[in-house]
């Protein structure tokens, strides 16, 4: 490809309204370009590395026997009804009527499209286990699209689907594509990303990994114990709590407690530490604005995705209205409304002394002990894992949070959409059973982002070998010189004669701008041709990641030296590939 013919432009002004570094690289770079809020155009560059991206994961599902499929972009509303998601999902499903008033759905994930597609055909026991995958676009109704490909409406995704005939089989092959997706991140060149346990959220099931790639843009907070390895996303992670009594045992007290209406207030009136304070923290279902109030120690926060667990239903930090039934500022376990919900977060079990609100104006309790003076109450894990809790696994007081994005999941989903939507097969006792899913999923414009996010430098992004959109960035430094043009251009013919991906720069510019655009591109190699060097017979050889610095090369040489890095590089990412 000549460069003088690629469709983008490359610029040097940072744009406006890009929150992360690869966000702004992709956009100066001439990758993407905004079509709406979330919604992107790929030029060039970016299809060429989506497209390796595709052709490597393609190969790693075929090497544990998937076999790819193609389902609509468009659903029938009616599918997602028989799965009971068409209700129960959020605005983040996009819905609509067609023509003849039918209701439809943008696929924002196929876990319907996959049963409707093999309930017919997978009716006896002899035609499992099998998975099916497709690479294909998907739409979710993002309430606040960031970091461009990062978090996006509109997206391509590859998303399998296995089916089973027992738990044990699902296990041996989720262990399969657990390995298969560690193959792919290498590959990629992005080996260090962390597999972490989940929440399986609206995908339902029991057990959920993802594979996260750890930086500071990330969106998702992970706990990480360095000493035994135990990782986990905040959402899913365990909060252990070992509470100690400082404060002796003693009787409830009604205190006034003007204007403390928060902990930090409340701790200063009364000098008592957070810790052995019981906060309330209230959220409405969404289905009816039923209250919902969960108890917690006062320095600790609420996992809001534990808590809709605990609730059995989908919430909202709630709005309380003066002619409410609870005291904003002054809510507590006692005497509280017959008609709120009350939980008790696992971090209350034990204290012997809590303050906690008197559902009045102003007014606290002291002395208060969850299990004296609520009989029967039972605890929860509410909280949010933090730095410095104990490990779940081995037990020391270490955890470590870090932030990361996440490149791919996998979901054990049980029977729960086979069940929902009538899917049997028959088994060898002639029996009918439910076929027992997995599903995984992996987004390719956003691992695109995510490597450049992680592989970039000042002047732009530092693309493995393995996916960048070209192989080597030809320059030819003065293309109105005769002799210097000629040799660009038979390096040009020779390296693609050779099978070798390369973008020349045949531009009439200055080198700096000449250079400046190769950065943007973060090919991995570059072969830059100029008068100077070749009075000298020579070409310079550099790569992007400066491992090779303006290497002299003997004319004659160039083909063969490109063809070895090229291995090298390609070397060192395979080297990380188990």
């Amino acid at each position: 490809m000549k460069l003088s013919k690629l469709v983008g432009d490359r610029f040097k002004e940072r744009p406006a309204n890009c929150q992360i570094e690869s966000h702004a690289l992709m956009v100066r770079g001439g990758y993407i370009k905004n079509v709406a809020n979330g919604i992107y155009s790929q030029f060039p560059p970016m299809k060429r590395i989506s497209q390796k991206i595709e052709a490597i994961i393609r190969e790693e599902m075929e090497k544990i026997d998937g076999q790819e499929v193609l389902f609509p972009v468009t659903l029938p509303g009616s599918l997602w009804e028989e799965s009971g998601r068409y209700e129960s999902v959020g605005s983040e499903l996009l819905r609509f009527s067609d023509r003849t008033g039918s209701k439809m759905v943008l696929g924002m994930t196929h876990e319907e499209a996959a049963v409707q597609l093999v309930r017919e055909y997978a009716n006896s026991y002899a035609k499992y286990p099998f998975m099916i995958f497709q690479i294909q676009t998907k739409f979710r109704d993002e309430a606040r699209p960031r970091a461009g490909l990062i978090r996006v409406r509109e997206f391509t995704m590859k998303d399998a689907y296995s089916f089973h005939t027992s738990q044990e089989d699902l296990e041996e092959y989720y262990q399969k594509c657990y390995d298969a997706y560690n193959r792919i991140f290498a590959r990629c060149g992005i080996p260090e990303v962390v597999v972490v346990a989940s929440d399986s959220g609206m995908m339902g099931g029991n057990i959920s990994h993802e594979y996260m790639l750890l930086t500071p843009a990330g969106e998702d907070s992970i706990a990480i114990c360095p000493e035994c390895g135990y990782s986990a996303n905040v959402e899913a992670a365990p909060s252990i709590i070992q509470n100690e009594n400082k404060v002796p045992m003693e009787g409830l007290k009604e205190v006034d407690t003007p204007h403390a209406g928060t902990i930090e207030e409340l701790c200063n009136f009364l000098q008592i530490d957070a810790k052995n304070t019981a906060k309330a923290v209230v959220y409405q279902r969404n289905e009816d604005d039923s209250y919902i109030v969960a108890f917690i120690r006062g320095d600790l926060d609420i996992n809001e995705t534990k808590l809709t667990k605990a609730a059995g239903c989908e919430v909202h930090p709630a709005v309380i209205e003066d002619d409410s039934v609870l005291t904003a500022g002054f809510i507590g376990p006692v005497g509280i409304h017959k008609d709120v919900t009350v939980l008790f977060d696992s971090s209350l079990k034990g204290i012997d002394y809590l303050v906690t609100g008197a559902n009045k104006p102003d007014k606290h309790y002291t002395g208060f002990q969850v299990d004296r003076d609520c009989p029967g109450a039972e605890y929860v894990d509410l909280a949010k894992i933090t730095e410095g809790s104990i490990c779940p696994c081995c037990g020391k007081p270490v955890i470590q949070i870090s932030r990361g994005i996440e490149v791919g999941n996998i979901f054990q989903l049980g029977t729960k959409y086979s069940k929902t939507m009538n899917f049997t097969y028959t088994d060898e006792n002639g029996k009918e059973q439910y076929p027992i899913m997995g599903c995984y999923g992996i987004g390719v414009g956003r691992m695109a982002a995510s490597i450049c996010e992680v592989r970039h430098d000042d002047y732009g992004p530092i693309w493995p070998i393995t996916i960048a959109p070209w192989q080597v960035h030809l320059c030819c430094l003065r293309s109105d010189d005769a002799a210097c043009k000629e040799k660009a251009d038979e390096l040009y013919e020779t390296l693609m004669r050779q099978g070798i991906e390369v973008i020349y720069d045949d531009r009439k510019v200055r080198p700096g701008a000449m250079f400046a655009d190769a950065d943007l591109l973060g090919v991995p190699v570059r072969v830059v041709v100029s008068p100077r060097n070749l009075a000298e017979n020579v070409v310079e050889i550099s790569t992007r990641d400066k491992q090779i610095d303006k290497q002299k090369t003997p004319i004659d040489d160039v083909i063969a030296e490109v063809e070895k890095i090229i291995q090298k590089l390609t070397d060192d990412v395979y080297s990380h590939v188990k």
